[in-house]
């Protein structure tokens, strides 16, 4: 009797089996496609959140080394004391509560060809993964600026305790110093935050320590928003703000913390403070990955995302060589968006469509002085384009009212982009 009740459920299985083969698998039934994503900015964090909104089936883990995410946007008027830094900073429990599954900890290594990543103790398996790693600091670069220098001379380009140091340096100051910043050669993030930078110490010097001077040594002859910049620095801060272009030796070429020097092709400038924005590349996840090239950043394919060195990977925001549209928090969220369909798409073996992105750039001048860029961009020749006729910036003979309404649309923007992002 064991073997013909054994001999019945094999041949009632056999059918069953049979009878699943003859039709598809339900949806159910299917393994549910995974996307890791490593780094939880807006890039990073956007991609998670626009991939679960897009297919809830797609399984989506964010990968971020800090529980608290502080945001670059705005963070140089904490600098010029009038915003508080817990204004820049946001947590996770938003896109927890979105189904995304939200990882605190390092991505350490990345197999392509096993397609897993290495975190502390555990490897994760993927079928699509997306770095949005932010940049590094290409430490050396620069003669005499290294991890040790930044605590000297602060470049405060990734928001947080560097951000505070150089805010808690301009206090400290003495009435009658001066402040001196370095702005590097392109490219860099958010190409316009050294000009928005100098503005507001400027602004800071004007009201609290008017015997002060900034210089700005740029490396750089022409810069963006620059004719609306040197306008304003003219109307507002003509005691205050000294721009030296790279064709009057504002290059820096080397540094020395032990005494607050940089040194130019044309001499040496001696600071009270001095705030050294060295060069920069992607984040070192991207280097791990083999996803950025010689330069230092990462070749995409224009209309996925998609990294043109290794298959599979995606990479958005200021990582990337994206052609004419720069490295900013707007473009990471448009990119991450354009990547997140692109990679819904590919899961399903669809073809993505060709995407039109867009990028807004305030800057404050002053707390009531706004300025803006904006552009469209498509791809073209392998890179991102920007679509002759879109965008402008703001007019030059703007008056104050409208550049009072700059500055609200820039705070506006930022709640905006904050809260779609982070909850």
């Amino acid at each position: 009797m064991t073997t013909a009740h054994s001999r019945r459920r094999f041949l009632r299985s056999s059918a069953a089996l049979a009878a699943a083969a003859a039709f598809p698998l339900p949806a159910l039934a299917q393994k549910a496609p995974r996307v890791l994503v490593i780094g939880g900015g807006f890039g990073g964090a956007s991609v998670a959140r626009e991939l679960r909104s897009i297919d809830p089936k797609i399984h989506v883990t964010l990968i971020e080394s800090n529980a608290t995410f502080t945001a670059c946007p705005f963070s140089n008027a904490v600098i010029g004391g009038l915003r508080d830094l817990k204004a820049q900073q946001f947590g996770y429990d938003k896109l927890r509560a979105a189904g995304v599954n939200v990882v605190i900890d390092t991505a350490t290594a990345v197999n392509a060809t096993s397609r897993t990543v290495r975190l502390g103790g555990i490897t994760l398996p993927y079928d699509r993964l997306v770095l949005a790693p932010g940049i590094d600091i290409r430490w050396g670069a620069l003669p005499g600026y290294d991890e040790a220098a930044a605590a000297k001379m602060p470049h405060a380009w990734r928001a947080g305790d560097q951000t505070t140091l150089l805010r808690d340096q301009l206090v400290a100051m003495d009435d009658g110093g001066v402040v001196v910043m370095s702005v590097p050669a392109n490219p860099f993030r958010c190409p316009p935050g050294p000009y928005e930078r100098a503005s507001l110490i400027a602004h800071y010097l004007k009201t609290s320590k008017p015997k002060s001077k900034l210089i700005v040594l740029d490396a750089k002859d022409q810069f963006s928003k620059q004719r609306l910049f040197q306008n304003a620095w003219k109307e507002l801060y003509p005691d205050h703000l000294e721009w030296v272009s790279l064709s009057a030796g504002g290059k820096v070429t080397s540094v020395d913390p032990a005494t607050n020097t940089l040194a130019t092709d044309f001499g040496k400038q001696a600071a009270q403070v001095a705030n050294v924005i060295p060069p920069q590349k992607a984040g070192r996840i991207a280097e791990i990955a083999g996803v950025a090239n010689q330069t230092g950043w990462c070749p995409i394919d224009p209309v996925t995302f998609e990294s043109v060195l290794v298959p599979g990977i995606h990479v958005v925001g200021d990582a990337t060589i994206a052609g004419a549209m720069p490295k900013s928090a707007f473009s990471a969220n448009a990119q991450a968006k354009v990547c997140a369909a692109a990679v819904a798409k590919l899961l399903t073996g669809a073809k993505p469509q060709e995407p039109r992105l867009i990028n807004t750039c305030y800057s404050l001048v002053a707390p009531d002085y706004g300025i803006s860029v904006a552009g469209v961009y498509a791809p073209a020749k392998d890179m991102l384009a920007e679509v002759k006729g879109s965008g402008g910036v703001s007019p030059l003979d703007a008056t104050a009212d409208v550049r009072a309404a700059e500055a609200v649309y820039a705070e506006a923007w930022y709640r905006t982009i904050t809260t779609e992002v982070f909850g």
